[in-house]
């Protein structure tokens, strides 16, 4: 059986991080608000726990609705002045799929072993009882693959 049945690569993915945001689950939800008015379809979401008043928020969108981001990032920081906004384009989302995965223990361990052993830079990590995604830059995916699949093969 195998522990990883599938992996996919999507190419041309934009990281935006909101740094120091208000942790209030309004803000969050007008922002997928905002995003979803503009046509922007979101992928893969992160957030860090409340420190005190404030969070941390990521989450990725295609190159292709870069322009509609930045609009969007200008209303969030004229709503908002004290979000700090970082966006990082040209990434790439290696998806790791598996049924087998759930109720695995040590999976996550060994395939982040892997990437660290081809040096891959991570830019964010999601993942659910049968699927592991990270956000890396576009350099490292076959390197990246390449260990994940010497490990599981």
């Amino acid at each position: 059986m195998k522990i990883i049945e599938k992996i996919t690569v999507t190419e041309d993915i934009t990281l935006i991080s909101l740094s120091d945001s208000p942790a209030d689950i309004k803000l969050i939800a007008e922002i997928f608000n905002m995003t979803a008015q503009a046509g922007i379809d979101v992928d893969m979401i992160s957030q860090t726990p409340p420190s005190g008043l404030h969070s941390s928020l990521s989450f990725t969108v295609s190159d292709e609705d870069f322009g509609k981001v930045l609009e969007t990032a200008a209303e969030l920081r004229r709503l908002n002045p004290d979000l700090k906004i970082g966006v990082s384009s040209g990434n790439s989302k290696i998806a790791l799929l598996g049924e087998s995965m759930r109720g695995q223990a040590g999976i996550a361990a060994k395939v982040f072993s892997a990437v660290a052993s081809a040096n891959t830079d991570i830019r964010m990590i999601t993942t659910s009882e049968t699927d592991i995604s990270l956000l890396v830059v576009k350099a490292d995916v076959e390197n990246a693959i390449n260990s994940i699949k010497k490990v599981f093969e």
